[in-house]
């Protein structure tokens, strides 16, 4: 299990780099069926999933976002317009998975994967001449990838990359605006499972701190962080649509897993 966690950290760490997410997509799914074979509690496997994986998100989105800085590929205030909204949709994301089924919430995030790969599959323009809307749009669209990234567990790039991306930013600023996004998803969504989670503790296995699981948060951070910032310096040397058309493959390999295993 050690080296499951250590090989999933850097490949979240890697992804987080170069693609703004914040790992999430990759940990979620391998952390459900690593916890099915451990034999936690069915109905609360899921959610240890998400919850571990945001709190690994704080490390890689840190890192990830000190590697585009350094790359000067971070408009900040952008960032700031956004962080606006994140931490109430967080909030009101992470106490809403609190309340639904595992196995909803796992299809939920399959096709919601989908759905984001296809936008981006059938995108054939690399870089929009759009730009970013007013303060309140993105304000209230930084309140959706809270949202919705508390929820499942994941970033918000899978969203905000996207986002960025229709609204003029090249690939590789997204990725960097959206990785500083990931800061204050992972903080407010963390601190929201492990609070709920504590309400479950009976139910809980060992070394688990509400919905996180502490040795596989461990294992994931120590190999992510310095992966994330390698991902972050490819971002800035890879072809734009080379990056968007990878990403897009990355969402459907792992909804297929969702959906198949």
């Amino acid at each position: 299990m050690l080296l499951l966690y250590l090989g999933l950290g850097a490949l979240a760490g890697l992804l987080s780099g170069l693609f703004g997410i914040g790992g999430g997509l990759v940990i979620v799914p391998v952390l459900v069926f690593t916890f099915h074979l451990l034999h936690f509690p069915a109905a609360l496997s899921v959610h240890m999933a998400m919850g571990t994986s945001l709190a690994t998100i704080i490390v890689t989105a840190a890192n990830s976002t000190y590697g585009h800085y350094r790359q000067d590929g971070i408009d900040w205030r952008i960032v700031r317009q956004m962080s606006t909204g994140i931490v109430l949709g967080a909030l009101l994301g992470s106490v809403l998975a609190h309340g639904l089924n595992g196995q909803l919430l796992e299809n939920l995030f399959g096709i919601y994967l989908v759905l984001i790969a296809l936008k981006m599959l059938l995108s054939h323009n690399c870089v929009s001449s759009r730009s970013m809307p007013k303060f309140w749009v993105t304000s209230l669209v930084g309140g959706f990838i809270g949202f919705k990234s508390a929820l499942f567990g994941v970033g918000g790039g899978s969203v905000s990359v996207p986002f960025l991306n229709y609204c003029g930013q090249p690939m590789k600023k997204a990725a960097g605006i959206s990785a500083a996004c990931g800061l204050p998803i992972a903080l407010t969504g963390t601190l929201t499972y492990a609070v709920m989670g504590c309400q479950q503790s009976a139910q809980l296995p060992e070394w688990s701190l509400g919905y996180i699981y502490l040795p596989a948060w461990l294992g994931i951070v120590v190999t992510s962080a310095w992966c994330a910032r390698i991902g972050a310096r490819l971002a800035h040397r890879w072809p734009q649509l080379l990056l968007k058309r990878l990403f897009a493959v990355m969402l459907l390999l792992i909804a297929a897993k969702i959906f198949l295993f």
